[in-house]
């Protein structure tokens, strides 16, 4: 196996990421036009990010590399430290009391139109809807990590903590947490996809996925967010498929044949649609009658999916790829600007050269594919109770 790192991911050099590119998505759509050949990382100098002696790489419960910024994040971080079970309903109350200001605001805008204190309430509703959605982003990162404390996931903290004499080693790995998340189709999917921005195959062996490489900070990168972006893209996509399923389902009559139809009912569309978004299965919503039937099912899933998605015309694929508010969009950035670089001056592109093993960039990539699902799912919840600001 070639221990030389190869890849090139399109993403813009400057700390605002634009959610707009498609080219983000490698694997099965490599093939694409938007796709880059990859170029060979080659190393120049060994940049140390920081001393051995001040690392300080503990994968811990609250170790994240973003710190919430709202007096409302780090309340949450304090109910989820000490009263778990109360999370959900804490959230709800915060968002619901973070609508009812930022809407009073706006109302009292609205009532001094036109008299002499209306540039004054217009300026303190700028503030307020800005004090709300720094807030609303904190709830978000907060749904996120809970989403990764129930499988018994850490968030890799700063990776400038977790470099020792110049090498980059994040343990444990976690793979199987992080895979357990997904359907088999799915997951087949973000395996070609590990393959084609680091180089290592599904079948690796444990000397291959511990064998050491180089790769450029900005590379790493782009590795990244754009593995940030291809779980969303993923998340988006997959329940876009279900959903197609579901409005077409077979029809038996009674000579035997069977024909495509439409749902015909306005309540078993809402049913359907209902139970995408909860994240139930599909068995839910149509029973399989034998367990043979099921399993072959099963089999032709990853096909049926891949085809589906390669499918997909340019507009489709904006549409699922988008990042779908100003929201998503900050916590996306924010958080890997304080990953990977500074969050006050942000990403910032460099060409020092990193050493690590294959192991530790699969346990980044799976990582941030988890976490492109977990903002997916933030932000549908959020945006249920909080509007979200449209991107």
């Amino acid at each position: 196996m070639d221990h030389s790192l190869s890849l090139h991911i399109s993403l813009p050099s400057t700390p605002k990421f634009n959610s707009n590119r498609s080219d983000f998505a490698p694997g099965f759509l490599a093939g694409f036009s938007f796709w880059k050949p990859p170029l060979t990382a080659r190393p120049r100098s060994l940049a140390v990010l920081a001393s051995a002696g001040s690392s300080h790489c503990e994968l811990g419960s609250f170790n994240t590399p973003l710190n919430p910024r709202s007096s409302v994040g780090k309340h949450l971080t304090r109910v989820l430290q000490n009263y778990r079970q109360l999370f959900h309903v804490s959230v709800q109350d915060e968002l619901k009391r973070l609508a009812d200001r930022r809407d009073a605001a706006v109302d009292r805008m609205l009532l001094a139109a036109g008299s002499d204190e209306a540039l004054l309430h217009r300026r303190i509703a700028q503030l307020k809807e800005q004090e709300c959605q720094i807030a609303v982003q904190d709830v978000m990162y907060m749904l996120i990590f809970y989403r990764f404390s129930e499988i018994r996931v850490n968030l890799v903290p700063k990776l400038s903590r977790c470099v020792y004499n110049g090498r980059l080693e994040i343990w444990p790995c976690k793979d199987w947490e992080l895979e357990s998340i997904y359907e088999s189709e799915v997951l087949e999917m973000i395996k070609e996809h590990i393959t084609a921005v680091i180089g290592l195959r599904a079948d690796s062996s444990v000397t291959d996925n511990w064998a050491m490489t180089t790769i450029k900070q900005a590379h790493l990168g782009h590795v990244y967010v754009a593995s940030i972006l291809y779980g969303y893209f993923l998340k988006s996509a997959l329940l876009r498929h279900h959903l197609e399923q579901r409005l077409a389902i077979p029809n038996v009559h009674r000579n035997g044949s069977s024909q495509k139809t439409f749902l015909q009912s306005p309540e078993m569309y809402l049913y359907g649609f209902r139970n995408l978004l909860s994240g139930r299965r599909r068995s839910n919503v149509l029973p399989v009658a034998h367990n043979q039937e099921f399993n072959s099912n099963q089999e032709m899933e990853a096909e049926k999916l891949k085809r589906f998605l390669t499918g997909f015309d340019s507009e489709a694929l904006q549409r699922c790829a988008k990042l779908k508010s100003k929201e998503a969009v900050n916590v996306l950035e924010n958080h890997s600007c304080a990953l990977l670089g500074n969050e006050e001056v942000g990403f910032v592109e460099r060409d020092e050269v990193i050493a690590t093993s294959f192991s530790s960039l699969k346990r980044l990539v799976l990582e941030a594919v988890a976490f492109g699902s977990f903002l997916w799912d933030a932000e549908e919840y959020v945006d249920a109770i909080y509007k979200l600001k449209e991107n």
